[in-house]
């Protein structure tokens, strides 16, 4: 009562204090009579009540927390910065489907087709098969009628870009995990909302890696003799700092160049850099020259592109120099002419938007006696006497460095179509497709397979067991039950590795899943620079303590007993490997001066997530896995073990390891390419729905063959499951490693010894992860199934 008669205290206080007038006008109108009635109410509970149901049943909830704020200034506040950010989300959601349901560009006129299916177009609405046929067949004559009057799809123009959006078709339509979209930067970095620029606003180019296709070692642009003298700004340091983890160790360091440009306003040929060429630098210009290195610039996140409208391509980064033809000379590109294409529309946004970023590189001899760029036409491009040649020392004599800028306005290209040029050489998703196809195929034959055995052949054989021993003649009993005295004995070589093995696969497979569904739910972005290399790392070093859990729960299992050296080994083998391995790289990469060499600092950051992170997560999980029962079993283990009969040859260990390891890597191999593809040869990838779509098909494949190859094996009364059941699905990683090989014969064309060395040493680290994964799947599948089978006999 007292308690009441103190609460009722509170409210009177709060409901008869002064009412602002600025808090009266705020609160709505349906709540005015309420507002205006608490404050003629009297300390009389009776009366308390009955305004409480009043209010309850008078004014939505609302309406009565906008009456119950109205006595504070301060929530009213806070209500209008509420309201007034659901506003912005509202208007923001609406531009955004506004932009989805963009109508579909279609590569006809108007007058090719009839007034019904134009309206259909128009209002989004379904075609039949007949329409769509004819649509299909109108756009295919016309896209090849454009091509051969020589209409090419990387320019600015027009039906340029009606070209693009009839090939880009495919990419924007719903896929695995992902919904249908109307433009490229929708599915490239979904949320980002496009920067404005106002006139005569400083803008900056970012310079990114040097790389080649030749070689994956790359280099900083400001280790390139003469190019660029550092700008060193607070802004710089500022923006050093914002580079994550994955970028660190990819040598990703972004840095302004010293070009000077301000938004559309036309920069004439400029001086940004002079350098007195040695013979040192000479050589390793050609060197560059020959492994046709390119350098990466970035203008409001859009890399460089060089075009060719003749050639119809278009490839991001610009050359270091050129070779002729006809001639052996190699020639130094000096000046460089950018583009900057942009789209402004007064009553959409203030500003500009930037919508392509393209240079033409030059090369010309300036007048090195001035700084400026006096001398020799920069647009005169057929004189051989005005190149920069390399082919001899050029001793005292300088060469200049320069550049201009040109500002288009271009109305055809929008801020969304701006990536568009980017993918058109790139595969289309239907191969994807396929890949997905190719794995269902495997899966559902063998979950036929395993249908067929396991529902057929197992029942009868488990009712078979059972009726005989009903009739007590258990005498004459052959096939897999004959080993259930031995089916759980230990192995008999070293659980503990087992146990390792297994915890840290599910470690790799867990974080590898987990950074995928990130990246598919738009948490994490493939397409920003070292942020799936971060999440990776990250998610693994948070996994440790599954990896001990599962480790501990097997080797317990195993009847161990050193469960202090397996959780140590746990903790520290794979990752132990792994940092030695690239810790020798990062020596010969320091040597040769790679930008892709990690600092001290970068590696001490390894070590302290590995030591103070992931190794006490590891012995965390093994505690806890420690703590419960051991996993049970239904049949115990005999003191003697039993003589395993004599196999064929195509069941020797190495014989069946090697065939179930086919299917693992026939369910990845299609979309392996893709992926090789972007790791060696610098293209995108971005398909993040069809990579977990993939991973799961993989997942029943690996589940799938431990389970026939274990009943296959215990069929023929062998026992040694346990290993066996591991290197059935891990030798999927041997063959992930021969295509690495083939992949490098056939389709890299590396120069040198240490790009191979580099290759190879990272691809096997790869192979090693993909067929610890794999492994560890199976032996859990082999695991379950095990206790499954040998549960449902009767046992003497």
């Amino acid at each position: 009562m007292q308690r009441n008669n103190i609460l009722f205290l509170v409210l009177l206080v709060l409901y008869s204090g002064v009412i602002s007038v600025s808090a009266a006008d705020a609160a709505a109108a349906t709540t005015k009579p309420l507002v205006k009635r608490v404050k003629t109410v009297g300390p009389d509970r009776k009366k308390y009540k009955e305004l409480q149901a009043d209010m309850k049943s008078q004014a939505s909830a609302a309406a009565v927390r906008v009456a119950a704020e109205a006595v504070d200034p301060k929530a009213i506040r806070r209500e209008r910065e509420r309201s007034h950010r659901r506003e912005k989300v509202k208007e923001r959601r609406v531009a955004f489907e506004k932009a989805r349901r963009k109508p579909r560009t279609i590569l006809v006129n108007k007058d090719q087709i009839d007034t019904k299916t134009l309206t259909k177009i128009n209002n989004q609405k379904r075609l039949n098969t007949k329409e769509k046929k004819q649509i299909e067949n109108i756009e295919l004559k016309t896209y090849r009628d454009l091509r051969k009057q020589g209409v090419d799809e990387v320019s600015n123009t027009k039906q340029s870009k009606m070209l693009r959006e009839y090939r880009l078709r495919n990419k924007k339509r719903r896929g695995v995990f992902r919904k249908k979209e109307s433009s490229m930067a929708q599915i490239l970095f979904p949320g980002v909302s496009p920067e404005d620029y106002m006139r005569d606003e400083k803008v900056w180019i970012y310079t990114d890696l040097v790389e080649s296709r030749l070689t994956p070692v790359p280099f900083d642009v400001y280790d390139l003799p003469g190019y660029f003298e550092e700008v060193e700004t607070r802004w710089l340091k500022k923006q050093r700092l914002r580079r994550n983890l994955g970028s660190r160790l990819l040598g990703h360091d972004l840095k302004p160049a010293p070009f000077d440009l301000q938004v559309e306003k036309d920069m004439p040929c400029t001086v940004f850099g002079k350098s007195y060429i040695g013979s040192k630098e000479l050589q390793w210009l050609r060197q560059l020259v020959e492994r046709q290195y390119r350098v990466h610039l970035q203008l409001d996140s859009l890399p460089v592109l060089l075009k060719s409208h003749d050639l119809n391509f278009a490839l991001r980064g610009y050359p270091i120099g050129f070779k002729l033809p006809d001639d052996k000379k190699i020639y130094l590109y000096n000046h460089f002419k950018f583009t900057i294409t942009y789209h402004e529309d007064p009553s959409t946004f203030q500003g500009v938007r930037i919508t392509g970023f393209e240079v033409h590189p030059v090369s010309v001899m300036h007048d090195a006696m001035g700084e400026s760029c006096s001398g020799y036409n920069v647009e005169n491009q057929s004189d051989r006497s005005t190149f920069v040649s390399l082919e001899k020392e050029l001793g005292k004599t300088p060469v200049l460095f320069s550049y201009d800028v040109k500002w288009v306005p271009n109305e055809d290209i929008e801020w969304s179509d701006r990536w568009d040029v980017y993918l058109v050489g790139s595969p289309d998703d239907e191969i994807h497709y396929y890949s997905i196809v190719n794995s269902l195929m495997i899966v559902v034959v063998m979950t036929a397979a395993i249908a067929s055995i396991m529902v057929r052949t197992l029942r009868n054989d488990i009712a078979g067991y059972n009726e005989i021993v009903d009739l007590e003649e258990g005498d004459d009993e052959t096939g897999w039950k004959l080993v259930h005295g031995d089916v759980f004995r230990a192995p008999a070589f070293s659980p503990m590795a087992l146990s390792i093995l297994v915890g840290t696969g599910v470690q790799i497979g867990v974080a590898g899943f987990l950074a995928v569904i990130l990246s598919v739910i738009h948490v994490t972005n493939a397409m920003n620079k070292g942020q799936m290399l971060t999440s990776l790392i990250l998610l693994y070093v948070f996994c440790g303590s599954i990896a001990g859990y599962v480790s501990s729960r097997v080797y317990t299992l195993a009847k161990g007993t050193a469960w202090k050296l397996n959780t140590f080994l746990t903790a520290t083998a794979l990752p132990g490997f792994c940092v030695v391995m690239f810790s020798i790289l990062n020596i010969f990469l320091s040597v040769v001066n790679a930008a892709s060499s990690v600092s001290f600092l970068t590696i001490c950051v390894l070590f302290i997530l590995w030591i103070c992170v992931a190794s006490p997560l590891v012995f965390l999980g093994a505690f806890v896995g420690l703590r419960f029962k051991s996993i049970e079993v239904s049949c115990k283990t005999n003191s003697i073990a039993r003589i395993i009969p004599d196999s064929i040859w195509s069941t020797a260990p190495a014989v069946t390891a090697m065939v179930g390891g086919v299917l693992p890597f026939g369910a990845v191999c299609i979309e392996l390419a893709f992926i090789m593809s972007a790791l060696w040869l610098h293209q995108l990838y971005y398909v993040m729905g069809f990579l977990l779509a993939v991973g799961v098909v993989l997942l029943a494949t690996c589940a799938q063959v431990a389970i026939v190859m274990c009943y296959l094996q215990l069929c023929a009364e062998d026992y040694r499951w346990w290993w066996k059941s591991f290197w059935n699905c891990a030798t999927g990683g041997i063959y992930i490693l021969l295509y690495s090989i083939w992949f490098l014969t056939s389709r890299l064309k590396m120069v040198g010894g240490l790009p191979v060395v580099i290759y190879m040493t990272y691809m096997t680290m790869i192979s090693l992860l993909f067929g610890i994964f794999c492994g560890s799947i199976g032996f859990l599948s082999s695991l379950w199934f095990t206790k499954k089978i040998y549960g449902s006999v009767k046992l003497d």
